[in-house]
């Protein structure tokens, strides 16, 4: 297998390990309305430990046109970005090179993607193996993640257009 390679830097598909997306309301802390967040982790379980996975990691989100550790993107304002979010049949589809992941989210999810059009996405580089697919999340561990200062400042941030096939 070969690596994909530029000059950002190579990793392959492997050391990403196994990739997973969460998502849950809140309220805007400025605006009062709510707002559908999502959150992609890696459980650092790739071919070479949890170090090279969040380096691989880094190299493809950077490689996708989101700067860990940098600003905001607003997809709808940045011309092919290969980053996109369908939503239908109450399922979230979020699809980027290397990385495809469905989360059926739940109904509040639903109703704020809509009423507001978006989706904040957090693409953390920080693995989280405590959140295995499959088992539930409390709303205390997911905060405690979420919220984690060097979680959210090595993390790549982007709001994507919320897109459905009707």
């Amino acid at each position: 297998m070969t690596s994909p390679r530029t000059a950002i830097g190579t990793f392959t598909p492997a050391q990403l390990g196994t990739l997973s997306l969460i998502g849950w309301s809140g309220e805007h802390p400025e605006g009062g309305h709510d707002v559908a967040f999502l959150l992609v982790y890696s459980l650092g379980d790739g071919s070479d430990g949890p170090a090279a996975g969040e380096a691989a990691l880094r190299v493809a989100l950077q490689r996708s046109g989101l700067p860990v550790g940098g600003g905001l993107v607003r997809a709808a304002e940045t011309p092919n970005l290969p980053v996109k979010l369908l939503v239908q049949a109450g399922q979230a589809v979020l699809t980027l090179p290397h990385f495809t992941a469905q989360y059926p989210v739940p109904p509040q999810w639903l109703a704020a993607a809509h009423e507001q059009g978006e989706a904040y996405a957090m693409f953390a580089t920080h693995p989280w193996p405590e959140a295995v697919p499959g088992h539930p999340v409390s709303e205390e561990l997911l905060r405690s993640f979420a919220a984690d200062e060097d979680v959210i400042m090595t993390s790549a941030h982007c709001v994507l257009p919320v897109r459905s096939l009707g």
